[in-house]
């Protein structure tokens, strides 16, 4: 073990007293629920969080390397910083996350004001290299080949007083060929059941209402010890803990998507009617190509099953455009899937060639005005069975867990934001009520727009909740670390007697 890991795993932090710091985060969900744990370690270390960023003390770049500008964005971020560590030998800056694991010494070489870049399996050694690089007074590179310690052993700075993250697993098995994030997150590690399910229930014991569980490829979890139903019985075990209003995942694989999770998401409350599966192309040619294990035959049986059982869950995907070779027919053939699929909203993305990875080395690369003009007609379509289906909403109740900073709209309306069970943004009057984030109310939906909902009518009700009481007091969930150790493998220790059915016993 190297010694950053080690001296967090045992929790001895080296004290940096009366140091600021700012996080700069790109990129899923998985690197904001790192950014936490780096915010945590920070913190646990004696560092502030800065009121002002542009003065912090330390400044931490949590990096994506999935598009192909992410390297863009980073070195013009650095260049900007260039100035104020010349005139300020005394900040620090650290570079992390996926560029990082994918970069290493290339970082320093480019940008040589850089102190310390670290990896994806070494977030935990952060405060260690930042403390080595100023007693030594030379830029520290430390990055691991594979995980040593699970992230959530760490401590964390939770963001909300409202919904948290709990990571299930880390990395992936499979092998898409557009994909860089295996060789950069390695391959699929499982939490065991009865450790992600103790986090879940700290934190709804401190108030938080919604928990999103989060992997590469969640619908997987399990294959590390052996139970290939583990993934639908951790859903069942999250309906079972006290105060935990909605539960929510994300993302699953359309290979790994099977019945006993769909009946899981039917039968337990408190799993919201939501559901996120990249579709990635309609073209069945283009998949195989992708090495994506199913065709679009299956991806629509697998909606058509869960709206059988689910008839308001909102789906939405995730779909690349211009992948290699992918012809009129195979774009005409996404289109098709669309128009059927009938997806809540989509991301769609143009492809982009990340180095390593097999899809780069392939022929027929595509022209940019190829790809600009069916990336423009893909959004189009999508964005009309958005407002389709948005509009259908109108005059219906929806409940809404209030939040901060959830999309855009006119101050001038004094409207408050959130999020429906189903995901859906949901923008609403308060009227005259003192409605908090973390709060819940329910309204009724006056308009239905492409990306969100409008209901500008009074209130129908609205609930105080601890949740609530806590972000108005400026506290947040506790971070402790929930005493996972490192990773095992193997059959899972039994879960405790409120969690039965999740996972195995001995």
């Amino acid at each position: 073990m190297v010694a950053g890991q080690a001296a967090v795993v045992e929790g001895v932090y080296p004290r940096t007293v009366g140091r600021s710091y700012t996080l700069r985060t790109y990129g899923c969900q998985m690197n904001v629920h790192d950014s936490e744990r780096m915010a945590g370690l920070l913190e646990a270390a004696g560092y502030a969080r800065a009121d002002d960023p542009a003065t912090a003390d330390v400044v931490v770049f949590n990096t994506c390397a999935v598009r192909e500008n992410a390297d863009n964005k980073l070195y013009g971020n650095l260049g900007h910083l260039r100035p104020r560590k010349i005139a300020d030998p005394g900040m620090q800056i650290a570079v992390g996350g996926c560029l990082a694991q994918k970069d290493r010494e290339t970082i320093v070489r480019r940008a040589p004001w850089v102190d310390v870049v670290f990896g994806t399996h070494n977030v935990g050694a952060l405060p260690v290299l930042l403390e080595r690089a100023r007693h030594n007074a030379a830029a520290q590179v430390e990055i691991i080949e594979s995980l040593e310690a699970f992230p959530s052993t760490l401590p964390a700075r939770r963001e909300s007083a409202y919904a948290g993250w709990v990571s299930i697993s880390v990395g992936c098995n499979n092998t898409c060929t557009f994909c860089i994030v295996p060789s950069l997150r390695g391959t699929e590690r499982d939490r065991r059941p009865g450790d992600v399910l103790a986090e879940v229930q700290a934190l709804a014991a401190d108030g938080v209402l919604e928990v999103t569980l989060l992997g590469q490829n969640v619908n997987s979890y399990g294959v590390e010890f052996g139970d290939r139903g583990a993934f639908a019985k951790l859903l069942r075990a999250c309906g079972e803990v006290d105060g935990l209003e909605r539960v929510r995942f994300t993302s699953p694989h359309p290979r790994d998507f099977t019945s006993d999770v769909i009946a899981a998401m039917a039968q337990t409350p408190n799993v919201c009617p939501q559901l996120h599966m990249p579709l990635q192309s309609g073209s069945d040619r283009v998949l195989k190509a992708m090495r994506r294990s199913y065709r679009s035959a299956r991806f629509l049986a697998i909606l058509d099953e869960v709206r059988a059982s689910i008839p308001d869950a909102a789906i939405s995907t995730d779909i690349i455009v211009g992948f290699p070779g992918e012809t009129d027919d195979d774009f005409a053939a996404t289109l098709d899937v669309v128009e059927k699929a009938r997806f809540a909203s989509a991301f769609t993305f143009q492809y982009s060639p990340r180095p390593g990875t097999p899809a780069a080395a392939l022929p027929d690369q595509l022209p940019k005005a190829v790809v600009q003009e069916r990336y423009e007609r893909l959004v189009a379509l999508q964005e009309q069975i958005s407002w389709e289906q948005n509009r259908a909403l109108q005059g219906r109740t929806v409940e809404v867990l209030v939040a901060t900073g959830e999309g855009r709209k006119d101050a001038e309306t004094r409207r408050l934001s959130g999020r429906a069970r189903d995901g859906r943004l949901v923008h609403f009057s308060p009227g005259e009520r003192a409605v908090r984030p973390g709060d819940v109310v329910t309204v009724g939906v006056t308009y239905g727009a492409p990306h969100h909902l409008v209901a500008d009518g009074p209130l129908l009700d609205h609930r105080r909740t601890r949740a609530g009481d806590a972000h108005e007091a400026g506290t947040r969930p506790g971070g402790a670390p929930t005493g996972l150790g490192l990773p095992g493998f193997g059959t899972p220790a039994p879960l405790p007697a409120a969690a039965a059915g999740c996972g195995s016993t001995r």
